[in-house]
């Protein structure tokens, strides 16, 4: 127990409830400043019975550990931040504010702080219910010499100031009578008998007694003084006449006090009764009890007062416990009837809910019926036009087989090229010698030869191939009957042999001059510019052809070759085609199974679907362009010439070999062919009215 000795003059009621923490945290700050020191008491009551209250400590006990984890802990590292000393005591009581009241005046507690929910809503429920108001009730059990703080939301909303010490009354039941009165002053815990009656003589010690007082404050301790001297008398003659008080049914040890009113009676009404009294009492005493029979009238007339106030207050407290009893009737009524309107609310929101999820549902499913027949027609939109391509094909299959079957009609018969045997070519070439090799195409070997006294280059194509005999019947086609400056000229064939006989170009492709193969001169600035207008001229002949354009689809360096005074021409056309008039009346281009051509060169939205055009050779153009003024190879290089335009580094990009090129036209040159290059055919530019007009330009500057 903590008693004043430890210097705790504050304790704090805490539970597990939110409003324990503005208690604590108020007292820290506002209670504690100078005294570092409380006691945090918790009570327990929820498993107290009447007959468990002998079995716990009155002084209380140590928390356990639940109880330490549960109420204690939180505010136990609070109070140490704060460097407080705090105690934790656990109280065992029937009731809150008895606990504390009862540990306060014990422990001469001065100062106590609970916390208090001051909302509406709780004043309510307090109102209609049996729940205790835990301040309310402390504010009326504690002593005035104690402060109570309420704390609600962080402030002391209710402080009890400290005021007299009211009287301490131990009288519990209002007599109706003077003879219960003196009945209930010699019960009275309010006198504290003598250790030994029969030393009470030498003994010096007073009876201990606090002041009793009637309502108007008139003081009753003279009648316990007459009292105790009639006791003292009476016990002197019990020690002189021992033998009066043997035969009486009380004996020494349990004589009491007779009542005031009888004595006044018998004094009044029997003189030998008065006389038999006088005996026993002695004078002075008989004389003060006269003279006090007046005050024990007025204590009674006080007594009656007191009841009938008692039993007006009893009245009123019955008609508040009615009135509390009907109120929460009404309360009850009011909530069930709140439930009821709140559970037909929630059915009525319930079923919008569900009527609203099934409109959302229909709209749903409207979108999935919309959506299905959307794909339905999708999917029969995809079977015609799969059809009609199907159909187109077969078409395009079909006209082309006519066409090659009149064509080999043509090879046969024609004689627009002269016809060689395979002993001719074999005497041209030596047999075939690997010395006079002087190339290798994608289709066979190109051999240098001499026929009819004339330096040609022979041509014969892999009898392994299977496109080698088709490109053998298209380059005779395409040479036989196509004629141009910048074309490469057929001087005759071998059919049988699949052998083919050109014109000789002694300065050999444009591949090898750019990378001056066997260390040949390098191509003036000039030369490459008059070269790249030569390509697109012979490009746009090709495209232009009628009635069918004709794509070349293998385009690159090697098969443009170069004669003794550097004038270009294209060769190699067994890969070119004539796109069907029935497609290119509208798109100049239709879809092919397989993309031909060599790698780096092929227009990538070919090479991915398939659609061949005439700006399927632009591409191809654009990747020349950049080689004859770079000399590097095809790979990357757009993306190369790209980034140096951007960054301004285009001059060193540019041949080494040549030290005087135009920077202005050249860049120029590097534009255009960059256009080329683009990826998709839509960004390309037009040969005949874009690239060819501004390649002639730049050839013609000087």
């Amino acid at each position: 127990m903590h008693t004043p000795s430890d210097g705790v003059s504050t304790i704090i009621a805490i539970n597990s409830g939110h409003h324990s923490q503005s208690a604590v945290k108020w007292a820290v700050d506002h209670l504690l400043k100078r005294n570092l020191s409380c006691v945090l008491v918790h009570v327990r009551t929820k498993t107290m019975h009447p007959h468990d209250v002998a079995d716990v400590p009155k002084h209380g006990r140590p928390p356990t550990q639940e109880e330490l984890h549960q109420f204690f802990l939180p505010f136990r590292g609070f109070c140490a931040r704060k460097g407080i000393a705090a105690k934790e005591l656990v109280l065992h009581d029937i009731d809150v504010p008895s606990a504390i009241t009862d540990y306060v005046v014990k422990n001469c507690i001065s100062n106590v702080v609970v916390g208090a929910d001051t909302s509406a809503w709780n004043a309510i429920v307090r109102k209609f219910s049996k729940e205790t108001n835990v301040p309310t009730s402390l504010a009326k059990s504690l002593p005035a010499t104690c402060t109570l703080y309420v704390v609600s939301k962080g402030k002391a909303q209710n402080i009890r100031p400290t005021g007299h010490i009211p009287h301490q009354q131990h009288i519990h039941v209002i007599p109706t009578s003077v003879s219960k009165i003196v009945n209930i002053l010699q019960n009275a815990p309010l006198i504290h008998p003598r250790k030994n009656l029969a030393d009470s003589s030498d003994s010096e010690d007073t009876p201990i007694r606090k002041p009793i007082k009637d309502a108007s404050g008139r003081d009753f301790n003279h009648v316990w003084e007459s009292i105790r001297e009639f006791k003292e008398a009476k016990l002197t003659e019990h020690k002189s006449h021992p033998h009066e008080y043997t035969n009486s049914p009380r004996g020494p040890t349990e004589y009491s006090l007779m009542s005031s009113s009888s004595l006044s009676s018998s004094n009044q009404s029997s003189p030998a009764n008065s006389d038999s009294t006088g005996q026993h009492l002695a004078p002075h005493l008989n004389d003060k009890l006269h003279r006090n029979h007046e005050v024990v009238v007025n204590m009674e007339k006080e007594m009656m007062k007191l009841k009938l106030e008692l039993k007006k207050t009893t009245e009123k407290y019955g008609m508040a416990c009615k009135e509390a009893v009907i109120a929460k009737s009404k309360a009850m009524e009011l909530e069930k009837f709140r439930h009821e309107l709140e559970k037909e609310r929630n059915i009525e929101h319930a079923k919008e809910a569900e009527e609203a999820a099934l409109a959302l549902a229909e709209v749903e499913r409207q979108k999935a019926k919309k959506a299905i027949e959307s794909a339905e027609m999708s999917h029969r939109l995809a079977e015609m036009e799969a059809k009609k391509r199907k159909k187109a094909e077969l078409i395009v299959k079909h006209e082309q087989e006519e066409r090659t079957k009149a064509l080999r009609e043509v090879v046969c018969n024609s004689l627009a090229y002269r016809r060689y045997v395979i002993e001719e070519i074999e005497t041209a070439t030596d047999n075939f010698d690997n010395a006079l090799k002087i190339g290798e195409g994608g289709y066979g070997p190109v051999f240098k030869g001499l026929l009819d006294h004339t330096v040609v280059a022979i041509k014969a194509v892999r009898p392994d191939l299977a496109q080698g005999e088709r490109q053998f019947q298209q380059e005779v086609i395409v040479l036989s009957t196509i004629r141009h400056p910048n074309m490469v000229l057929l001087l005759g064939a071998c059919p049988e042999y699949g052998c083919l006989v050109y014109e000789y170009m002694e300065n050999g492709s444009l591949e090898d001059r750019l990378f001056q193969k066997d260390n040949t001169a390098p191509l003036p600035w000039k030369a490459r510019f008059r070269i790249a207008s030569e390509i697109a001229t012979c490009l746009l002949f090709l495209h232009q052809t009628k009635p069918e354009p004709l794509v070349h689809r293998d385009l690159k360096p090697a098969n443009i070759l170069l004669d003794k005074n550097l004038v270009s021409k294209i060769s190699d056309v067994g890969l070119a085609r004539l796109v069907p008039p029935s497609v290119a009346d509208k798109t100049t281009q239709y879809r092919l199974t397989g993309a031909a051509g060599t790698l780096c060169y092929i227009d990538p939205e070919y090479q991915q679907t398939g659609l061949l055009g005439v700006k399927s050779d632009i591409y191809s153009l654009g990747v020349i362009l950049l080689q004859i003024v770079t000399a590097k190879p095809p790979m990357g290089l757009s993306h190369l010439v790209e980034r140096a335009v951007q960054t301004g580094t285009f001059e060193e990009l540019l041949d080494p070999s040549v030290t005087d090129w135009p920077v202005e036209e050249t860049l120029a040159f590097a534009k255009v062919a960059l256009k080329c290059c683009e990826l998709r055919k839509r960004d390309r530019p037009d040969l005949g009215t874009v690239i060819l007009p501004e390649l002639n330009r730049i050839s013609r500057f000087q």
